[in-house]
C-alpha cells in the first residue's frame, strides 16, 4: 500500500496538471459513472492529501475521496487520451494531461461534512502544517500496545506504512514491542521530527532512502539496494542480510498481519525505555 508522500505526490501533481480549470471527468468501467456526470466539465479547486487519502475538491459538497489501498493506482499520460484500457474508475482529462485510477479501494464522491468526518478519524500527518504531534502522542503514551503496532494506526499517525514503521524504529534505537506508554516523551519528539524530515524527503525524491550518509553505498563500497520500492534502507525487506550498523542478521516477524523488520542488537528488548 502505498505510503503517505505518495498521496502528497500525487496531489501535488494533480493541482499542477488540472487545478484551477475545468476538468472532463468520466468513469470508463462504469461504477463512477454518476458522480462523473456531475463533476465533468467543472473546475478541480483543489487537490489534496491526509495521510493515505487523496481529495478532489470541485466546489461546496462536491469532493472525491480516494482511497487506493493494496492495488489501486493513478496513471497519466499526455493529451489527447489515449483509449482506456482495463478497468478504469475515473479518467480526468485536462489540457496537456490525464490521469486514470485503476483498482482503488475507495472513490467516491461525497460532501464536505463527509470529507471532514474522514479526516477527523485520522492522525497526525507529518506532511502537513496542521499535524498535531501532540495529539499523536497522547495516544502513544496511554497505550500498552506495541510501537511498531501504534505506529501503523492511521488514527494515530496518518500515513505511516511498514517501511516507515520499520525504518524509524531503527534510527532511533527502539525495541518493536516497547509499549507506548513507556516510550520517553524526548524520544518521541526527536522520532516525530525525524519522521517529518524522512518523509519530506520521499515527498521530494519519489522514494523511501532513509539509510544516514555514512552508510550509503557509495561510502561503504557495498551494492545499492535492488528492490521494486527502491531506495536505501536499514531493515525493512532485508531480513537475513546483516545490519548496515553492526553485521547482525536483520530479523522478520508477522505483527497485525503485516510484517515487521528489525535488528535484534540495535533494537534489544526494552530498548528506549530505558535510555
Amino acid at each position: 500500500m502505498p505510503e503517505g508522500h505518495t498521496l502528497h505526490r500525487l496531489a501535488r501533481s494533480h493541482q499542477k496538471m488540472f487545478g484551477k480549470a475545468p476538468v472532463a471527468v468520466s468513469s470508463p468501467q462504469g461504477r463512477f459513472e454518476a458522480s462523473a456526470r456531475l463533476l465533468d466539465g467543472l473546475e478541480l479547486r483543489r487537490a489534496e492529501a491526509h495521510g493515505k487519502h487523496l481529495f478532489h475538491r470541485y466546489g461546496p459538497d462536491l469532493v472525491v475521496h480516494v482511497h487506493l489501498g493494496l492495488y489501486g493506482a493513478f496513471t497519466e499520460g499526455l493529451v489527447p487520451a489515449e483509449p482506456p484500457r482495463g478497468q478504469v474508475r475515473m479518467r480526468l482529462v485536462g489540457a496537456t494531461h490525464f490521469t486514470d485510477l485503476r483498482g482503488p479501494t475507495a472513490c467516491e464522491l461525497i460532501t464536505d461534512a463527509e470529507a471532514k468526518a474522514v479526516r477527523a478519524r485520522l492522525g497526525a500527518d507529518p506532511l502537513r502544517r496542521d499535524a498535531d504531534p501532540d495529539g499523536a502522542w497522547a495516544r502513544l503514551s496511554r497505550s500498552r500496545a506495541p510501537l511498531a503496532v501504534l505506529l501503523m494506526n492511521q488514527e494515530i499517525l496518518a500515513g505511516v506504512g511498514n517501511v516507515y514503521r520499520a525504518e524509524l524504529l531503527f534510527r532511533h534505537g527502539v525495541d518493536p514491542m516497547l509499549p507506548g506508554r513507556e516510550l520517553p516523551r524526548q524520544r518521541w519528539e526527536a522520532m516525530w521530527a525525524d519522521l517529518v524530515a524522512l518523509m519530506r524527503d520521499g515527498l521530494r525524491r519519489g522514494r523511501i532512502d532513509t539509510v544516514r550518509p555514512e552508510h550509503d553505498p557509495k561510502v561503504t563500497g557495498r551494492a545499492p539496494r535492488v528492490d521494486r520500492h527502491g531506495g536505501e534502507v536499514y531493515v525493512y525487506r532485508r531480513h537475513g542480510q546483516p545490519c548496515l550498523v553492526c553485521g547482525t542478521p536483520v530479523r522478520i516477524t508477522e505483527l497485525a498481519a503485516r510484517n515487521l523488520y528489525w535488528c535484534p542488537s540495535c533494537q534489544p528488548d526494552g530498548q528506549a525505555s530505558a535510555d
